[in-house]
């Protein structure tokens, strides 16, 4: 068995769950691991899906694309953007437009999902990154802050970190469930290899992200598959009421999976590439290789490999390896996805039902113009199109009145029936662009600043002592303690300018997620 690990596997489904003892990762022999073995039978015919908290009887459609499905529910439109890139230790470029997508016409993205690998992990880089921000991160929060785009989550491992962005009129039905590290480095202990993972529910489904950091080098191929089977092996959730990540609608698998190109010779494939003849290296291609003969692995669907391999260039370059070594190219640089399979409308028929969970992929390609690591960033392009089963926020805020600096501001909310308070709940104030759910520039708690309660309309009040006189535009965000996420958000407003009063002498503690 590979790695030694004692696994006693059943099927996984939302209802059961793998146990797992680790033993520590090693040099492992080519046998197929149970993860994989459990694969060569046909699996069960997913559960059908649990819908989420709240599931109004008509939807809504947000934004302008989507349509009338068969049901006469809506289907509506998003689109994610997904980069993967090792840098290398290397700091953000003065420009990332090019690879963020800015530099397009007509751009109508609606998330960001940023994984990157080799970020500078010595000991004094990360204790300042955990002081104060990393570099990457602040400098993208810079860049897509003004375009209503908010940090949601972010997980960070080593050289490892994961972002992940959408507007802020998504964040009422965006909730995180789970963040999660998986080392494999170092006998299964270190994280300079490995998975980092977000789980969260959109619009009522569960979508898995993993960012990931495989073993290097042409002959470790069978100790990519091993790690890859350990990071997904690790992505349950004992304990909480969430679905195992084989059950979920969407996993999103990407990161710097080193996959090499097998046989062939260095001139060869530097020729195929000079002549852009990509697909001759196709069928030596690894991960190619591997998915041709595991079932787990043909899950996973990947665009075609229409650019130049990510990896090895000189920095600062587009030159591939010219040192004493001369490594063979090879698209190290992969991102993947998995949909979760649709359930059939008869056993004994193979017609699927209409489906409502739809992922299509846009574009799938590498941004040679950035040098200042070994790789070549690579990107996707993802249109969404789903029935949500979460359409209404669970939390309606509606700012009362005329906003003016003299006087104490009243905000009325209504929840829904099955929504559980907390008196940890509380409110931010935010400028239109805020950064992430903690650049709030004040807050009220929602039990000691109430004013009134009746018929499940709650109304609190704001002092404006913490407030700055701006000519910006404010949002208010209602943040859940027990689901850890924005569940409402108003429409913009404006605050009328007045005087300014003086600061909140009694310092309370401020909420912080």
């Amino acid at each position: 068995m590979r790695g030694g690990a004692v696994l006693r596997r059943v099927r996984l489904t939302t209802e059961t769950r793998l146990s797992y003892v680790p033993a520590p990762l090693s040099l492992f022999p080519p046998s197929l691991s149970p993860f994989r073995a459990r694969w060569r039978v046909p699996p069960l015919p997913p559960r059908p899906h649990h819908p989420g908290p709240s599931v109004p009887s008509s939807p809504a459609s947000y934004g302008s694309r989507g349509g009338e499905s068969e049901s006469g529910r809506k289907t509506i439109g998003r689109d994610i953007h997904v980069v993967t890139w090792n840098v290398a230790s290397a700091a953000p470029p003065l420009d990332l437009s090019d690879l963020l997508q800015l530099n397009k016409d007509n751009l109508n993205l609606d998330m960001y999902v940023i994984g990157l690998q080799e970020m500078n992990c010595g000991i004094m880089s990360l204790l300042s990154d955990t002081a104060f921000e990393d570099p990457w991160s602040g400098f993208f929060m810079d860049v897509l802050s003004p375009l209503s785009f908010v940090k949601v989550s972010s997980v960070r491992m080593q050289g490892l970190l994961l972002l992940f962005f959408a507007k802020h009129q998504h964040l009422p039905f965006v909730q995180i469930l789970s963040t999660k590290s998986t080392p494999t480095g170092l006998f299964g202990y270190w994280g300079n290899k490995g998975g980092i993972n977000i789980c969260l529910k959109l619009y009522g489904y569960y979508v898995s992200i993993v960012n990931c950091h495989l073993p290097p080098h042409m002959a470790n191929n069978d100790q990519r598959l091993e790690h890859f089977d350990r990071i997904l092996e690790m992505q349950n959730f004992e304990g909480q009421d969430i679905p195992n990540i084989l059950d979920h609608d969407l996993i999103l698998w990407f990161g710097d999976m080193n996959f090499r190109i097998d046989d062939f010779g260095l001139h060869f494939v530097r020729e195929s590439i000079k002549n852009q003849r990509y697909s001759d290296l196709w069928e030596k291609d690894q991960l190619s290789i591997a998915k041709r003969h595991d079932p787990l692995l043909r899950e996973f669907q990947e665009g075609p490999l229409l650019f130049p391999p990510t990896y090895k260039f000189d920095k600062n370059s587009n030159n591939y390896d010219t040192s004493e070594k001369k490594r063979k190219p090879a698209w190290t640089d992969r991102i993947l996805w998995r949909l979760k399979r649709q359930p059939r409308a008869d056993p004994h028929t193979q017609r699927l039902l209409a489906p409502r969970f739809c992922l299509s992929l846009r574009s799938y390609v590498s941004h040679m113009m950035y040098c200042i690591s070994d790789h070549k960033p690579v990107t996707s392009t993802f249109d969404l199109e789903l029935k949500p089963l979460v359409s209404a926020p669970v939390v309606t805020l509606i700012p009362e009145g005329l906003w003016t600096m003299e006087n104490d501001m009243l905000i009325s909310y209504s929840l829904t029936p099955d929504f559980l308070s907390s008196p940890w709940d509380w409110i931010g104030l935010y400028k239109v662009g805020l950064r992430h759910i903690n650049d709030y520039v004040s807050y009220v708690w929602v039990r000691d600043n109430q004013v009134s309660f009746s018929d499940g309309l709650s109304q609190v009040y704001f002092n404006t002592s913490d407030i700055p006189e701006t000519e910006d535009q404010f949002l208010l965000c209602y943040y859940s303690n027990n689901l850890h996420s924005v569940v409402g958000i108003s429409k913009p407003f404006k605050i009328q300018p007045g005087s300014f009063l003086a600061q909140d002498p009694l310092g309370e503690a401020q909420p912080h997620i």
